[in-house]
């Protein structure tokens, strides 16, 4: 892979050096880092670009210099961006937020503009980290809870415990409920206004539609609505499984991951891993699972079955939740045409005079892709009146073909069973829906997958209820269903964005195999075959260019990986975002027990902390991978989102410090990591790796906190690239 420099240093514009960039102010606890700068690469412009722990190509350093380039990398517990560049704290947990606080673990976020320089931040709060969190919480809310009462009682139970089933004047229920209540308030959405101000720095206003809508905000009388054919199951009087007996009515919103934004101003926030929270596996009819099938845990570094204490009906979450920030009054419509499942994902596609299209992809090792189409048209991709088009239309997932097309497989009740063959993924196994007892079952070989088959002819035969109630069902059971139809299990697709010129952008996140499902092998496959964990970016262009069309072609952009083993220098990309030039801005999602470990088998040690890349789709640059910016220590960092006239890149950094907690009086640790040059040649890098993270006050002890940052250039210029 040739880089070609000249692109990416237009884009950095004539600056010189690269440093550890941070400034503004956080309630005054924010100030410019002191850490040392990381080493930088000269050019024949003059310009210098960020080096990260990794050779790359794009460092410009012949593979001979490498070594000795390389052989010693100092890792910083800050965010680290290229000279010129410079980050304002907005929010971080505990920062008050309406009547509550802003969440924990910031993720998407969406900037909707309503004048100029100003408008509304949404933001995603996806999960707890269980360590940090129990850690830091008396630190920065200035309240106790009774964690360690609760996590002995947990640990004598040996597998939880169902506080469902507490008496209420237990006091072990009431500790469990308190503890809950909290985790779940730092979860859900979050909408808050800004104004940029004559230095370029973007400040809170107060705005009367500044709001949280959380886990538990139905608790607080703000339910959330449905639509679509899983309303029926909810109304249901006569369940096959659990009823919360609130109908239609939802209590709240969590794992609240990714997003996307649509061209009428409303942000759709996806809900990701409910699974940690309330059961997962349904009836034939679509109902939950009662909340004891997944009891109450609290250790030293997780918690879940937060849904169980308040006796959460699983079968309503899952969802894309829709929420117009501008609307005071609006708590949240999830969508169930756009199914329930594990969503990190969604685009939207809106043109005049054709079907609404949104993409969305499950979050899971073996999950589909996903494509709902609108019954009816769009008349103007501006009107809020779109928002009806999502109540009414039809799921489709994906079948990727060897050869680089593709096609739409629709999630209804005639559709015919062809389950998924486990000889055809990495782990050789497949989840169906068991019948007549719900939930699912693991196949292990072709020829279980055929006796499904010959049991049950279409997807009708899987689900129960009359005509509306068996689409609903299948729409809140869709990764079985899309199992049971054979669509393609993919490699975790974590991200989808859509480019000017309509082709679709999706990060597969990494193609290992999970207990039960993996990706297909023919798609998802390192170059000599075998599964790679690292990741691949993907463009997806529907036959036509039509966005109802039922083909589309296929095509790899960038795979993941070391370059001496033919990646582009980054590992298992997530977050995606497209820029007016159609470049790909990505930032990864390397598991927080990786970073900077050198005795992972998967060598993701070598990436060092995640990290912010910028790939250009077009020219002889095209995948192409250029490193912008590296997160703090053990965080993630999310939701990439440039204001319209593109001079603010806003950032989410999700749980700094995740397993180490508070960095404690400048801890560092020295670290040897076996690294290869671009071209396989070993060689042996000491790394100084700080311990813990003090992000974002960068104050000696001070806990981590999840915040969101927005990066502007210092001479309030644009990001062109």
């Amino acid at each position: 892979m040739i880089v070609r420099r000249r692109n990416f240093l237009m884009f950095l514009g004539a600056s010189v050096a690269t440093v550890a960039c941070g400034s503004g102010q956080e309630k005054e606890q924010l100030s410019t880092p002191n850490a040392p700068a990381p080493k930088t690469d000269g050019t024949d412009a003059g310009l210098e670009l960020l080096r990260g722990p990794m050779p790359l190509e794009s460092n410009r350093i012949p593979p001979e210099a490498q070594v000795e380039a390389f052989s010693n990398y100092e890792v910083i517990d800050d965010l680290v961006l290229p000279e010129g560049f410079t980050y304002d704290a907005i929010v971080a947990w505990g920062d008050k937020l309406g009547d509550s606080r802003a969440g924990y673990n910031n993720d998407y976020l969406s900037f909707v503009q309503t004048g100029k320089d100003e408008g509304f931040l949404t933001i995603n709060f996806e999960y707890i980290s269980g360590k940090t969190w129990r850690e830091s919480y008396p630190l920065v809310l200035q309240k106790s809870l009774p964690f360690e009462e609760v996590m002995s009682a947990v640990k004598t139970s040996n597998s939880g415990i169902n506080a469902y089933r507490l008496p209420d004047k237990k006091p072990l229920k009431g500790k469990i409920r308190d503890i809950c209540q909290e985790a779940l308030e730092d979860q859900g959405i979050g909408i808050i206004f800004l104004r940029r101000n004559a230095n370029g720095s973007w400040e809170r206003v107060d705005s009367p539609a500044e709001r949280r809508i959380s886990g538990i905000s139905g608790l607080k009388g703000r339910y959330l609505k449905a639509t679509g054919p899983g309303v029926a199951i909810f109304k249901k009087q006569k369940k096959l499984g659990y009823d919360d007996r609130l109908g239609e009515k939802i209590v709240g919103t969590f794992g609240n991951c990714a997003g996307g934004t649509t061209p009428w101003g409303t942000v759709l926030s996806a809900e990701e891993n409910f699974q940690a929270q309330v059961p997962e596996p349904v009836y034939a009819d679509g109902s939950a699972f009662a909340p004891d099938n997944l009891p109450f845990v609290l250790d030293s570094y997780s918690i879940y079955g937060q849904g169980n204490v308040f006796g959460l009906a699983g079968n309503k979450y899952g969802y894309m939740v829709e929420v117009d920030p501008a609307d005071a009054g609006d708590y949240g419509t999830k969508h169930t045409w756009l199914g329930r499942y594990r969503h990190e994902a969604v685009a939207v596609r809106a043109e005049a005079q054709k079907p609404l299209a949104v993409y969305s992809g499950c979050d899971r090792r073996g999950g589909h892709l996903y494509k709902f189409v609108s019954k009816n048209k769009v008349s103007n991709p501006a009107d809020k009146a779109n928002s009806r088009l999502l109540e009414d239309g039809m799921l489709y997932a994906a079948i990727f073909e060897a050869d680089g097309t593709g096609r739409w497989i629709a999630l209804k009740p005639e559709t015919p069973i062809n389950p998924v063959l486990p000889s055809k993924v990495f782990g050789n196994a497949a989840t169906l829906p068991k019948r007549p007892e719900g939930g699912f079952f693991v196949i292990k070989s072709d020829k279980e997958a055929i006796a499904f088959k010959n049991k049950y002819k279409t997807l009708g035969d899987l689900y129960a209820g009359n005509a509306l109630e068996k689409q609903g069902a299948i729409l809140i059971d869709a990764h079985l269903a899309a199992n049971a139809v054979g669509a393609t299990t993919t490699a975790r697709p974590e991200d989808t964005d859509i480019a000017p010129d309509g082709q679709l952008y999706i990060a597969f996140t990494s193609g290992l195999s999970g207990r039960d499902d993996g990706p297909d092998k023919r798609i998802f496959k390192a170059p000599n075959g075998e599964a790679w964990e690292y990741g691949w970016i993907m463009r997806l262009m529907e036959d036509n260019n039509d966005p109802a069309s039922m083909t589309f072609k296929w095509e790899m952009l960038a795979m993941g990986g070391e370059p001496a083993r033919g990646g582009a220098g980054f590992s298992n990309p997530d977050n995606l975002l497209i820029d007016r030039n159609k470049n790909i801005w990505m930032v990864t999602d390397i598991s927080t027990t990786k970073h900077n470990n050198p005795i992972d088998p998967s060598r993701r040690g070598c990436f060092g902390n995640n990290s912010i890349w910028v790939i250009p789709t077009s020219g002889e640059t095209a995948g192409d991978a250029y490193l912008f910016g590296i997160g703090p220590m053990e965080c993630e960092i999310c939701g990439p989102f440039f204001t319209p006239d593109q001079k603010t890149l806003f950032l989410a950094v999700q749980h700094p410090g995740e397993i180490s907690g508070t960095r404690q009086n400048g801890a560092h640790q020295s670290r040897k990591f076996l690294m290869k040059t671009t071209e396989g040649k070993d060689f042996v890098q000491e790394r100084l790796v700080p311990i813990g993270s003090n992000w974002p006050s960068k104050k000696d002890n001070d806990p981590p906190r999840p915040a969101v940052v927005a990066v502007r250039r210092l001479d309030s210029g644009s990001f062109e690239f």
